[in-house]
């Protein structure tokens, strides 16, 4: 009677260890085929990557080189109001420039702003940045955007992610263009092939400028170069262009519209963002 129950002990055992390998084995096909990128946690707002450059100085010059502030300030307003968080990304991480020349009259107060400030005196750098978390990325201008984003690997991975993992929309504004001329497709292709774009162009440019002689490229040339559809207009008036999940504005005056285009292009937040009062 022992020698038996012994005996069947052992074959339960050996039964339930072969049933769980069974089950084991037969899962793991649905766990791949089912794999999605990750996603923020449940109830956690969904998120726009802004993409912004770190160079003090244009190019090898020592010519101070600044972000476009109020690029920053009007995107961030219209995301914001639209529920969606706002991360900031720059190739080095840290306090991005800031000088008083980029800083126009209608954002000056903004500089004490602590919901915009407090990310761009800490951008992440790009190795902290899980791209699988965002639904929109958004180059921001100035005239620093020239250098630094346009050739960074890991910058370009992450909107490629966005992009096409993620099914997301990118977007740039003014010379924050320069940061997409660059992307190619998983096939090869570049981004902007075939693709209607705007950004800042060359002709107007102070080309007779110091400044100028330091890019190392020209956003419409290489747009076209690349097989994009190069479009802007003539003065200082809002422009953009919207091709499928590809939204690029001109100047300026085109943040808030591009951001706005971004948030129709993506729809209502799943998860919206708790809304903090502005400074008095």
């Amino acid at each position: 009677m022992h020698t038996f129950r012994t005996f069947a002990a052992c074959l339960l055992l050996l039964l339930s260890v072969w049933l769980g390998g069974a089950c084991s084995t037969d899962a793991a096909p649905v766990a791949a085929a089912t794999a999605a990128p990750a996603r923020p946690a449940e109830g956690s707002p969904d998120r726009i990557l802004f993409i912004i450059a770190s160079s003090t100085v244009h190019g090898t010059s020592t010519l101070p080189a600044s972000i476009s502030f109020g690029e920053v300030v009007h995107a961030w307003d219209v995301f914001n109001a639209a529920g969606y968080a706002v991360d900031m990304v720059s190739p080095d991480g840290g306090a991005v420039p800031i000088l008083d020349d980029y800083v126009g009259p209608d954002v000056a107060a903004r500089l004490h702003d602590a919901r915009i400030m407090d990310p761009l005196r800490t951008t992440f750098t790009p190795a902290q940045v899980d791209a699988a978390r965002y639904r929109a990325v958004y180059y921001v201008g100035g005239s620093n955007a020239m250098y630094g984003v346009p050739e960074h690997p890991a910058l370009q991975r992450i909107a490629l992610q966005v992009y096409e993992g993620n099914g997301g929309v990118l977007s740039a504004v003014c010379h924050g263009t320069a940061g997409i001329v660059n992307l190619r497709l998983a096939s090869g292709a570049y981004l902007i092939a075939g693709k209607r774009v705007s950004g800042f162009p060359e002709e107007h440019e102070q080309q007779g400028a110091a400044y100028f002689k330091q890019f190392p490229f020209l956003i419409g040339t290489t747009v076209r170069a690349r097989g994009g559809v190069f479009h802007a207009v003539d003065g200082e008036a809002p422009h953009i262009q919207v091709d499928g999940r590809l939204v690029t504005g001109q100047n300026y005056a085109s943040a808030a519209p591009v951001a706005r285009a971004v948030v129709a292009a993506l729809g209502p937040p799943a998860h919206r963002l708790p809304q903090r009062a502005a400074p008095n």
